[in-house]
């Protein structure tokens, strides 16, 4: 069996990454997590990429840690460099300058769940499931908590990683954990046209924002209020904000610059 492997399309200035190791409903091996790694660094370091769309393949999008292998090389060096790797990737989605969102079908479990929750946006098929039922197991989801605990409310994570029991897409929008749900077989359609409509924003303006976001979070709300004033004036003094401005009184549409 494939230990897996990351494909890319293009639409536009959307990027497509697809997890593709769908015998193993894309259990996240250590090959697999070194070449989502690979795709998006590709994807990041790409000027004509403006948004990235991450989905998986075959009937699901993706079962979490690939359980075989970690019993296989159970040492602790090989763990320790799994684990402190797939954070380093699940930090790489949350910290992106270009918005990620998921394009959910079938299971997101444990580190699948963790994928979706470290997305900025997601969409879920109706029957897409989700969980972090690794206390059912004796192995409670550590890693997956940290991005969960970060995109929904303490008692909803603690919910899920207590009891372990797989949610309904409906649910799981109703915590925060995806943005909206869709028919299925619509999942990558709905997510492609929500990157398309964000990729047509301005790259500066998107990765000032997006940087700003994620430092607020942890600040309190006076060193917030003071840190978002100075981003706001840094944008201000952008060429796109100038364009961006002109172009909404002017009633025609911007050209962006990026700078």
């Amino acid at each position: 069996m494939s230990t897996g492997s990351v494909t890319h399309e293009d639409r536009g200035r959307v990027r497509i990454l697809t997890l593709d190791r769908p015998g193993a409903y894309n259990a996240l091996s250590m090959a697999m997590v070194e070449a989502l790694d690979r795709a998006l660094a590709a994807a990041l370091t790409e000027p004509a990429i403006g948004a990235i769309v991450l989905t998986g393949a075959g009937r699901g999008f993706c079962a979490g840690h690939d359980l075989k292998e970690m019993r296989a090389e159970g040492q602790e060096a090989s763990l320790t460099r799994l684990f402190d790797t797939c954070g380093e990737v699940m930090a790489r989605i949350s910290d992106s300058p270009k918005p990620i969102i998921a394009a959910v079908h079938g299971v997101a479990t444990a580190a699948g769940c963790q994928l979706v929750a470290s997305c900025d946006l997601a969409v879920a098929a109706a029957s897409a499931r989700f969980a972090t039922p690794g206390a059912n197991i004796g192995l409670f989801c550590s890693t997956p908590m940290v991005a969960l605990s970060r995109a929904v409310a303490r008692k909803h994570a603690l919910e899920m990683l207590l009891l372990g029991d797989m949610i309904d897409a409906e649910h799981a929008a109703r915590i925060g954990l995806i943005n909206r749900v869709v028919a299925d077989g619509e999942h990558l359609e709905a997510a492609l046209a929500m990157a398309t409509r964000i990729a047509d924003h301005s790259p500066l303006t998107l990765r000032l924002g997006k940087a700003a976001f994620q430092q607020q979070l942890e600040q309190p709300l006076d060193e917030a209020y003071y840190h978002c004033a100075r981003v706001m004036v840094e944008n201000m003094q952008a060429l796109d904000a100038a364009e961006g401005i002109d172009a909404f009184l002017d009633g025609r549409k911007p050209s962006w610059r990026n700078a």
